[in-house]
């Protein structure tokens, strides 16, 4: 080695870290301090106490943000309040370090995105369990539900969901409006402090995509007869009107909130309501022809169980965001807890499914261990934050053996849902939000309600009533004759896969 050269090198690295210390010293010694006695700047015992009226822990950290670092610039500390000085120690104690800000934010989006890529999953799964002429159709319905959704969602639901206290009907409805710049942009801490740590565009975001999911849902349980037209009328008014009404009831701070009741991701407030609105909507369309004969159940097969095994594993990869982003920040030990669970009840529903299934029917069955899988993620969802790691296996345990048997009695009872969405996300989803009230599945610091959980399970109901409306207005089955050929040529004008079709025109 030529010494010279290492000299050289070693000159060079000295260089840049005297280079790299008097550019930070100076900058330090630059920044400007800000004037602590200013009324901006000050802070009360009240506006410290979260039980006080007006509250708002945004506003707190924000100032807390601007005294500590006013201290860590070299400020005169004794010219604070102890109130100010509280203040920098919350924000430092539940911040822990200056970016979380921003890292909350990029997390809470990375978890929108999951929950995007869930749209995916959707699509193939349905599209896996359901005749291959069906397939555009199921398609083309899962484009036009996230497109719509987040158009809706942005020009109603999402003020309509959150009102922050403009109530039209006291804690029951709040009239929406568009999303502006003024007051959804919260570029820093005082758009939800610590706890809502993300910008407001963030947070129309992620809340966005649980919409949708909901419309999701239905789309699997209704597939094969279903009107186009009829469905995206109903898409529509579920996703726009009633998903933001009946939300804002919990996670708006509506009346069941009020009462005490807990569904951290959306057990009851996503998958409960997709899966009641889809149980309604089978109800009033009928079963597909052919299902249910006078000699019995004749099973009407998916065509490829690829797609909707890929369809499952997308779902659950979509989940950890569903729950994980739900933390609503990037606070490690919350996030790391909720995607545990999260992960133990998706296993658990598998292998209590798989185990279920295979005695009941005799044969392990792909399609059970799938739903088995959802059903474990249904469940866990409303206290995946919330119940001990022992009590997240057992939900998911639970969950797993019954969506098998919701599955088989819903089929006997000429209920006919081509994908088991009733059972996943409606039975299961009532499951998951009882657990939470049992005492024995709960973490110490967490307190819900059993009777609580049942009321608000039971409150979420809209889609009976609404679909009865658009079969007397339009009607909601296609002919028997479409509902034969398929939905794709005749609906849509193309089939799915061109090789091997037969029809005049391709």
């Amino acid at each position: 080695m030529n010494p010279f050269s290492f000299s050289s090198k070693l000159t060079h690295r000295l260089g840049t870290l005297v280079a790299a210390f008097v550019l930070m010293f100076g900058a330090a010694a630059k920044a400007e301090l800000i004037d602590p006695t200013a009324d901006e700047f000050a802070v009360t015992a009240a506006a410290l106490d979260p039980e006080a009226e007006g509250y708002s822990e945004g506003t707190v950290d924000a100032i807390g943000a601007s005294i500590y670092k006013y201290m860590q610039l070299g400020g005169d500390t004794s010219v604070l309040t102890a109130e100010q000085k509280s203040a920098a120690e919350g924000y430092y104690d539940r911040y822990e370090s200056a970016p979380f800000f921003g890292l909350s934010n990029l997390w809470v989006l990375i978890c929108a995105f999951l929950v995007f890529l869930m749209h995916l999953g959707f699509s193939t799964l349905e599209s896996g369990l359901t005749q291959q002429k069906n397939t555009v159709n199921i398609l083309f319905k899962n484009v036009f539900i996230i497109s719509a959704g987040l158009i809706l969602y942005a020009l109603w639901g999402f003020n309509a969901m959150y009102p922050l206290g403009n109530w039209s009907v006291s804690d029951i409805f709040a009239i929406g409006k568009p999303i502006t710049m003024a007051g959804n942009e919260g570029n820093d801490l005082t758009y939800g402090g610590t706890a809502l740590c993300q910008t407001g565009w963030t947070d129309f975001l992620f809340q966005a995509m649980f919409a949708a999911t909901a419309a999701t849902i239905v789309s699997g349980a209704v597939a094969e007869r279903i009107k186009l037209p009829s469905f995206m009328i109903f898409a529509v008014l579920l996703v726009g009107i009633a998903y933001p009404i009946t939300g804002s009831w919990k996670w708006g701070e509506g009346w069941l909130d009020d009462m005490g009741f807990y569904d951290f991701a959306g057990s009851s407030v996503v998958h409960g309501f997709g899966g009641f609105a889809a149980l309604a909507c089978v109800l009033v369309l009928g079963p597909r022809r052919g299902k249910y004969t006078k000699d019995g159940i004749k099973p009407i097969l998916g065509h490829s169980m690829p797609l909707a095994a890929i369809g499952v594993f997308l779902l659950w990869l979509g989940w950890f965001g569903f729950n994980g982003g739900s933390v609503l920040s990037a606070d490690p030990g919350a996030i790391s807890y909720v995607c545990m669970t999260t992960a133990l009840a998706a296993s658990t529903g598998a292998i209590a499914a798989i185990a279920a299934s295979w005695a009941f029917l005799k044969k392990p069955d792909l399609s059970m261990a799938l739903n088995g899988i959802l059903a474990g993620l249904v469940g866990i969802t409303a206290g995946a934050d919330s119940v001990t790691i022992p009590a997240s296996m057992i939900i998911g345990l639970a969950a797993g053996a019954l969506v098998v048997f919701s599955i088989l009695t819903i089929d006997r009872l000429k209920i006919d849902d081509p994908v088991g969405a009733i059972s996943v996300h409606g039975v299961c989803g009532i499951w998951g939000t009882l657990a939470v009230g049992l005492p024995f599945f709960q973490l110490e610091s967490a307190e819900a309600s059993f009777g609580i959980q049942l009321l608000g399970t039971l409150a979420i109901g809209f889609s009976f009533v609404c679909f009865t409306i658009i079969k007397m207005v339009m009607g909601v089955r296609v002919d028997e004759e479409i509902e034969e050929r398929g939905l794709d040529v005749e609906e849509h004008g193309a089939p799915a896969y061109a090789q091997g079709v037969v029809a005049e025109g391709y």
